[in-house]
């Protein structure tokens, strides 16, 4: 049992930890070894809207540069494209490449399985209730794409 608040914080930051490197762990054994818990909370705020550098380093809550470089990384790989702006041609709109939200869905195959694997260990009555109970915690939006500024450092 939790016997303090920073305790508390170091199980959900390791439960979190725990997920996300199983996922990149099996993305990277699916050939997409290149692939950052960062550049999923990039695309998915691309798809969101954020089609530039500054709506992007909005949305992560990082500097211009910091979400540029995390662009340049993107387009390096392939997960996303720049494409002329129809109403300002000296502007570039980002878009999320058919090979990055192939790299989503993959990511999402794996939270799902993982998630039916917690189903049968906890029992699936257990992790609807951790579930409500971290609902309860983090509030109606568990995480919005305005992601901490941390998140920049799993480039």
């Amino acid at each position: 049992m939790s016997r303090s608040g920073a305790e508390l914080a170091l199980l959900l930051l390791g439960s979190y930890r725990t997920l996300v490197d199983a996922v990149v762990r099996e993305l990277a054994d699916r050939g997409y070894d290149d692939v950052r818990p960062v550049h999923d909370f990039a695309m998915r705020a691309i798809v969101a809207g954020a089609d530039s550098a500054s709506a992007l380093g909005r949305s992560l809550s990082v500097s211009k540069q910091a979400a540029a470089k995390t662009i340049a990384v993107l387009v390096d790989r392939g997960y996303v494209a720049t494409a002329p702006d129809p109403r300002d041609a000296r502007r570039k709109r980002l878009e999320v490449t058919p090979l990055g939200h192939e790299v989503m869905r993959e990511g999402e195959a794996v939270f799902d399985r993982l998630h039916r694997e917690l189903a049968a260990t906890l029992g699936a009555d257990a992790l609807a209730l951790l579930e409500e109970q971290l609902r309860v915690v983090v509030g109606d939006t568990p995480v919005r794409l305005e992601a901490p500024g941390w998140v920049a450092q799993d480039l």
